[in-house]
């Protein structure tokens, strides 16, 4: 292990150089040639013990990629250097989820990757545009519950309380109008420039990976490695992208039932028939049995629990419900400009709606809806054409991008990440991990040693490569 004052020496040399690196403009001569600034972290995050080292720096960036002298903004960004700088690969950029994650406080908190990703990658990752610190707005998008919409005049309602909220929310962000992807590609290659590196190495988790596809194939010659974990879909119309995220939470419960055994411990609803006793739960919320807490609600529970995966807690949710206790139930936020600049909620009125439930509940009979509806609900109203409407992928890198998903993962479905190998061809390799959870790298040595093995020395894993559940 170096000693923390080489480490400071090592980030003092390093700061410095990229401060005064000019930076090469990416495509075009008219483009704005961005330098980071490097500053001390502020003190808005809990510090780790080896925290000092970690730099906190602004690239100023265009508002509008399409007028590069306009306005700008800045793009907040936290640098790692890596813990070895003899063995040093490079930099890897991170690129955080959500949409609305923090990437900023991933590099800060510094439990992101493995240990020997740490030692041989500086490590770097920022907020995306539109997202915290580089101009995220400050409003509420919580106009209204996300709930189920039973009527065409809870549709308007929603519709009405949307475009209120987004016209609140403009006011105060820089880059509302421009938080597509599209855009945040623009970014990304402005900072891969910026930091010096001839080539990006990149790892996306889930929302994330939709920034690497599409840096991928507007920038093939730019890319060294692309780790995209937990797969994000982006070629799916409303109808399909309901009914697969219902697919994915229905197939995730199943496995959950599965998991109760009678002999299973853990499990608070071992020795019972789950299924009824979890339809009984939904049946009495929809008789009002819940002080105002619907089945709707209650039916994002496996989303939110089978995440991690916390098998355990779901069963104990659903006992408590069983048993007349009503457990605090954290519904996701409304999604972002940055979702709804990507994906169209083509959804003309209540009727159109109706039909995405039902398609929603044909293919989910337990968990009933899926997190498709919650994404509709949030941009009903968007203005229509959106900035990167869905597409298919086409992508020519040289080294195939490598995808990593869970066989059961109850948010970015397993189909997904097949569906966009299959759309990548050659230039992707998807590695299973045959278990649960949304994430997959960390939970295994075997997922771990897929992707290290890929950032660090170019090693693609064979076609069907798979990892057993943990």
């Amino acid at each position: 292990m170096i000693r923390r004052r080489s480490i400071v020496a090592s980030v003092t040399a390093i700061v410095t150089g990229l401060a005064l690196a000019a930076t090469p403009p990416a495509s075009g001569a008219d483009r704005p040639q961005p330098r980071i600034v490097w500053t001390q972290c502020a003190d808005d995050i809990p510090k780790l013990p080896v925290d000092d080292v970690v730099r906190c720096g602004k690239l100023r960036l265009p508002v509008d990629w399409a007028r590069p002298h306009g306005a700008t903004f800045e793009l907040s960004i936290a640098w790692r250097p890596a813990l070895k700088q003899d063995q040093r690969v490079g930099t890897l950029v991170f690129g955080p989820g959500g949409p609305g994650d923090s990437g900023v406080e991933r590099i800060r908190r510094g439990n992101r990757f493995s240990p020997e990703i740490l030692d041989k990658f500086d490590t770097v990752s920022f907020d995306p545009r539109g997202v915290a610190r580089s101009g995220g707005p400050s409003c509420s998008l919580a106009v209204a519950p996300p709930g189920l919409l039973t009527s065409q005049a809870d549709f308007d309602q929603a519709v009405d309380g949307n475009r209120a909220a987004w016209t609140a929310c403009r006011a105060t962000s820089p880059v509302w109008n421009h938080a597509d992807t599209l855009s945040a590609v623009r970014d990304l290659d402005a900072l891969r420039s910026a930091l010096g590196e001839r080539r990006l190495t990149f790892h996306g988790s889930s929302y994330g990976t939709l920034l690497g596809q599409q840096y991928a194939e507007r920038y093939p010659d730019r890319v060294r490695a692309i780790v995209l974990e937990s797969v994000f879909n982006h070629s799916l119309g409303v109808r399909a992208f309901v009914r697969t995220q219902a697919l994915a939470a229905q197939d995730a419960f199943d496995e959950f039932v599965t998991w109760c055994s009678p002999t299973r411990v853990e499990c608070a609803l071992r020795g019972s028939d789950v299924r009824a006793e979890w339809r009984e739960v939904l049946d009495r919320a929809d008789r009002g049995e819940y002080q105002g807490v619907t089945a709707f609600d209650i039916s994002t529970l496996p989303i939110a629990r089978l995440a991690s995966p916390d098998r355990a807690g779901l069963s104990r949710d659903i006992a408590d419900l069983r048993d007349g206790k009503v457990p605090t139930i954290k519904l996701p936020p409304l999604v972002s400009s940055v979702f709804c600049a990507d994906w169209p909620a083509e959804v003309r009125d209540f009727p159109a709606y109706a039909g995405l439930v039902r398609a929603a509940r044909a293919v989910a009979p337990d968990v009933r809806y899926g997190g498709g509806l919650l994404a509709v609900r949030a941009c009903l109203g968007w203005p229509s054409p959106v900035a990167n409407p869905p597409s298919r992928l086409h992508v020519t890198t040289e080294r195939p991008l490598l995808l990593l998903n869970s066989r059961h993962d109850v948010r970015t479905g397993y189909a997904w990440a097949t569906d966009v190998a299959r759309q990548l061809g050659r230039h992707g390799r998807l590695v299973t991990y045959e278990g649960s959870g949304h994430g997959a790298y960390g939970t295994t040595p075997c997922t771990t040693a897929a992707v290290d093995r890929y950032l660090i020395d170019l090693v693609v894993p064979p076609p069907g490569a798979g990892c057993p559940p943990a």
